[in-house]
């Protein structure tokens, strides 16, 4: 399986617009992949707050729209990153969309895990609170989180429950915090023998210069490929199967006792 992570660069001289068909572009140009990761909120910039509410749109909007067409263009499955979506309820959340090679959308994820300490995202933002999976025809079933969830292992083990094999990680993550970013990436996928797809942005916006240094991560925690700071596309070649020959060979999974659904009892006769 190739997948295929673009890094693309967030900076306040491009217009919303502008960065929106580049980022089209750079799809089409993958071609050739089986999937296709972009950033969270490359639109705006994850940490331009004031700009959430005049960007936000609604889940099949102009992002969605372009984002599809890419897609079936290039006959690739598309994480398409995260917009400031416009909810039913009038509320932004950031949601992140996946969408098949048909460019019909297959999925989409509202973060649950809003960052800020009680402002920023953490306000602005109404939280999700439903984990997602995709099953990606007969290759792999991603699970779907976007950046500050890093942090949280017990969402990744939910997905792991709901079946996931291959974690994929939109982010737009600050350069002052790039050792937690690879640290925690590499910890998701040993803990939960998945592969890691982390996919953060490049470039500086709201002032915050960001960490790039996409990953992919094995089931066993090596690191397959690892970009730089700057804008580019990061491609790797990863077998699907190495997740179940891992947890068949080391079976720690097995093995859980605490967050499990305790067993039913059996009813009386």
């Amino acid at each position: 399986m190739r997948a295929s992570l673009i890094q693309i660069a967030v900076n306040e001289d491009e217009t919303v617009e502008a960065r929106r068909l580049r980022a089209a572009a750079l799809v089409r140009e993958q071609a050739g992949a089986d999937l296709v990761v972009l950033p969270e909120l490359w639109t705006t910039g994850a940490f331009a707050f004031d700009a959430f509410d005049a960007a936000a749109e609604p889940l099949r909007g102009p992002t969605y729209e372009a984002m599809a067409k890419a897609a079936a263009d290039a006959g690739v499955w598309l994480h398409a990153g995260s917009v400031p979506e416009r909810g039913a309820d009038g509320r932004l959340y950031n949601t992140s969309l996946v969408l098949s090679p048909s460019g019909d959308l297959a999925a989409s994820y509202r973060k649950i895990h809003r960052f800020g300490f009680d402002k920023g995202e953490a306000v602005l933002m109404g939280a999700g609170h439903e984990p997602v999976t995709v099953r990606l025809a007969d290759t792999t079933t991603l699970g779907v989180a976007t950046c500050y969830d890093l942090r949280f292992p017990e969402l990744f083990r939910s997905l792991v429950d709901r079946g996931a094999e291959t974690l994929v990680v939109p982010a737009g993550w600050p350069e002052r915090r790039r050792s937690h970013w690879t640290l925690l990436a590499r910890a998701r996928a040993v803990e939960n023998q998945a592969y890691v797809l982390a996919c953060g942005t490049a470039g500086t916006h709201a002032g915050v210069p960001q960490a790039g240094h996409s990953i992919v991560v094995d089931p066993w925690g090596e690191v397959l490929a690892e970009a730089g700071a700057d804008e580019e596309v990061l491609t790797v070649d990863f077998d699907p199967a190495k997740v179940a020959r891992t947890r068949e060979q080391f079976p720690a999974l097995k093995d859980r006792v605490l967050g499990l659904e305790p067993p039913r009892a059996e009813p009386a006769v």
